[in-house]
């Protein structure tokens, strides 16, 4: 369904904050993505702290005033813009710093993962959050 990979990592888990590395990968080798845009659905983006390798911009959504879920990224110029190859020379990266919501931060049922992706308006299938991977039950976060 998706022309491309979105690899969605959860690389650290501090006190207050969390970081995730999104890498995007060209898995078609027929077409170069210029000037291409992944708009992504999470609860947590209303707390992005810091953002490296891709531009960003929240989306206001039909849900009610206040409430940021959406994002839409896409690349800086001209460094990223451009997803010329396929496979790993075909690849972006960035990183996402975001803030921990005493009241709402879990990372139990596939919390930690985006809801929904579109990439250049093509829906990304994203797994159910039954299927994420999830700690074990003795585990603490």
């Amino acid at each position: 369904m998706c022309p491309v990979k979105i690899h969605w990592h959860v690389k650290q888990n501090y006190k207050e904050y969390w970081r995730v590395q999104i890498t995007i990968t060209n898995f078609d080798f027929r077409t170069n993505y210029t000037e291409w845009n992944l708009v992504i659905q999470h609860p947590n983006f209303d707390n992005i702290t810091q953002l490296s390798g891709l531009n960003y911009k929240p989306l206001s959504t039909p849900y009610g005033p206040g409430l940021n879920d959406t994002a839409m990224f896409w690349g800086v110029k001209p460094y990223n813009d451009v997803l010329t190859q396929d496979g790993k020379l075909g690849a972006v990266q960035a990183e996402l710093l975001l803030r921990k919501d005493s009241r709402t931060f879990t990372f139990e049922k596939g919390w930690a993962f985006p809801h929904r992706a579109y990439f250049n308006g093509d829906n990304c299938v994203m797994p159910s959050p039954e299927n994420y991977p999830s700690l074990p039950p003795n585990a603490s976060v």
